[in-house]
């Protein structure tokens, strides 16, 4: 990360106020950027933006509303666009698919559409997932896996993750996609995700819920470092030509969710105690990401092992926790 280049840039957030967006627009701040942000919900208690909100353009709306998005975008002119803003909740967009696809496919076209023909746009850096790939027998993902999403949060971000790439390929719009691992770290209060959860009860000492059958394999990634990646990917789009690309990142470390689970557990200093309810359903079994690529291209890597990175995070939560 450059403080130069950032200094006094121009950066619309969307979803700024959630778990990612916070992290991202907080170091933005510190490396001296303007930031526009617009989320649906407005000043989130324990936030990590609490305090720094008077240097903000902060923005109550909806990207699904296709007006209100160009109007934010003609009136303020930002650089470079983060969107992030989406339904980033698997079992709620399983409830609620219409709402799903209008967030996560219609609010990206949106932001697309709205972006087309502005010059003064250097990059957009389009939020996808390690879910736009759907189930693959050939593991790890690679950035040329086809996008087959089979479930209405998956099939959402496969379609966003298209729609970036036609806009760049049919009208050059500067956009670059990100596809990551399990993000956690501090900021992030969803507990039905696993990490908040499983830290939540081995802080408080209570018994941990597995909806699977914790044989599920994922990777692991800490906050700073995909805020690292997010950055670095803006400030190198344009000078290495790699608009339309989508990159993954991840610590290419996969584990499954007994291993994370006993890892907490064990960290805290308590003995793992969890139930197997063997419930889920919907779920890809097998995921995780290479982010080779990255790596060469980027030149990213993580900055923090898992363990660092979770032992930060525990820190975090015991102290918001009270534990």
């Amino acid at each position: 990360m450059t403080n130069k280049y950032w200094k006094n840039k121009k950066v619309l957030v969307t979803g700024f106020e959630g778990f990612l967006g916070s992290n991202l627009t907080k170091t933005l701040l510190d490396c001296g950027a303007d930031i526009i942000g617009i989320d649906k919900v407005k000043n989130r208690p324990d936030s990590l933006l609490t305090g720094l909100r008077s240097r903000i353009v902060c923005v109550k709306g909806d990207i699904s509303n296709l007006g209100l998005v160009k109007s934010l975008i003609d009136k303020y002119k930002p650089q470079v666009i983060f969107h992030l803003a989406a339904e980033a909740i698997v079992g709620e967009a399983n409830k609620k698919p219409v709402i799903t696809f209008k967030s996560n496919i219609e609010g990206t076209w949106n932001i697309l559409e709205a972006s087309r023909d502005k010059k003064f746009i250097e990059a957009i850096v389009a939020a996808s997932s390690d879910k736009a790939y759907g189930s693959h027998k050939v593991l790890p993902y690679k950035e040329d896996a086809s996008l087959k999403g089979n479930h209405p949060y998956d099939v959402s971000k496969s379609c966003a993750d298209l729609i970036c790439y036609t806009y760049w390929n049919t009208y050059k719009v500067p956009v670059c996609v990100t596809r990551c691992g399990n993000i956690f770290g501090p900021g992030d209060t969803n507990f039905s995700r696993l990490i908040p959860d499983a830290m939540r009860c081995a802080l408080s000492d209570k018994q941990f819920i597995i909806r699977s059958d914790g044989k599920f394999t994922r990777d692991y990634v800490y906050v700073e470092d995909i805020v690292n990646g997010y950055i670095t990917l803006a400030e190198k789009m344009k000078k290495l030509k790699l608009c339309g690309e989508a990159f993954n990142f991840s610590d290419e470390n996969p584990i499954t969710v007994i291993e994370m689970v006993k890892k907490i557990y064990d960290l805290i200093g308590g003995k793992p105690d969890y139930k197997i309810l063997n419930q889920a359903r919907y779920e890809i079994k097998h995921q995780y990401l290479c982010s080779a690529k990255a790596r060469r291209v980027l030149g990213w890597a993580p900055g923090y092992t898992l363990e660092e990175g979770l032992k930060k995070a525990i820190d975090w939560y015991s102290k918001r926790l009270g534990c």
